[in-house]
């Protein structure tokens, strides 16, 4: 069969430590949450993922499945955990316990899907060993499908920054569309302008780079420009999955667009800069819902339509919350 997009990377369970000493667990990991967001915006996603057969593995099972993405597995001995611990302006930091083999995939299996979109991004983009089945599966699903890429760095798992900025360099060669935050841009290369970093990335292979600048909104380079949208106001709880709802909307977009297939490749090359400008103020509003409310529960399509609207009707700058790898 055909899918809408195919998902690759983790899921996991949120180990959350909030104020007053609260601890609390909920199922995430970055991919994880696009494959939810991009099931509640009306797509159709297969989650390529690692889960061992436990408590743990059948709850975040059960929190894929209620929002409609399917699976498919591969086997651990434990499901992973990610350990959160957020500041006062909802901003986490992370510690994680995890494993990424994807030992006993069948790579025929994945081909057989057929996607139209492939997404990867964060630890299974460059946790080894398989980190290097994911790359060897976009070099095989590239004659087919558009790639997007979110390098959504956790510092904590990358040690060896050279190593990290080559690795994410090489996925980047091979996407369509990559959205980094700035943080994230700084950490691979610091001290250089992030649009000037989006602008060499762009020129490696992409057809479009996002960068998401916390408080300055976002923008999108293309071989012919650079388009820029303002941010949103909103009343923070947390910021966990803001970034892969911004993510999840543009996959979301392209589709709407049209833009879906490796034929669809040179179409998006010649993109109109207004339709990209709505592109980027529809995952901005996405986001906007995300932040809103506790932990990564993305909105439905029709929440993003009225906070869209809203925005439009307010017609005002407005500042969105800042958290490492994590922000729109």
């Amino acid at each position: 069969m055909s899918r809408d997009v195919l998902v690759i990377g983790e899921a996991l369970v949120d180990i959350v430590h909030r104020d007053a000493g609260r601890i609390e667990e909920t199922p995430g990991g970055s991919p994880a949450n696009v494959a939810i967001a991009l099931a509640r915006l009306g797509e159709e996603p297969l989650l390529l993922t690692q889960l061992g057969d436990d408590p743990r593995g059948r709850t975040v099972r059960s929190w894929l499945e209620a929002s409609g993405v399917e699976l498919l597995l591969a086997g651990a001995e434990r499901t992973s955990t990610a350990s959160a611990r957020l500041s006062a302006d909802g901003s986490a930091e992370y510690e994680f316990d995890l494993t990424w083999t994807l030992e006993g995939l069948d790579p025929h299996a994945v081909a057989a899907e057929s996607p139209g979109v492939v997404h990867v991004g964060s630890v299974a983009a460059l946790l080894h060993p398989g980190a290097d089945t994911v790359r060897a599966l976009l070099e095989s699903l590239r004659p087919i499908a558009l790639i997007s890429y979110d390098p959504n760095i956790r510092p904590a798992l990358v040690p060896d920054r050279a190593r990290a900025v080559r690795e994410v360099e090489a996925l980047v060669a091979l996407a369509d569309v990559v959205k980094a935050s700035d943080e994230d841009l700084a950490w691979l290369y610091p001290g250089a302008d992030p649009l000037d970093v989006a602008r060499r990335l762009q020129r490696s292979g992409p057809a479009v780079v996002v960068v998401t600048r916390g408080g300055d909104g976002a923008c999108a380079v293309t071989a012919t420009g650079t388009v820029f949208v303002d941010g949103h106001s909103v009343d923070v709880v947390d910021t966990v999955g803001a970034g892969d709802t911004f993510m999840s909307a543009l996959i979301h977009s392209l589709h709407e667009a049209g833009l879906s297939g490796a034929a669809s490749r040179e179409p998006l090359r010649g993109i109109e800069e207004q339709h990209l400008r709505e592109m980027l103020e529809f995952g901005a509003a996405a986001a906007a819902v995300t932040v809103s409310r506790p932990g990564a529960d993305p909105p439905r399509l029709d929440e993003v339509v009225v906070t869209a609207a809203e925005v439009s009707r307010a017609g005002s700058r407005m500042p969105h919350p800042r958290a490492h790898a994590e922000q729109p």
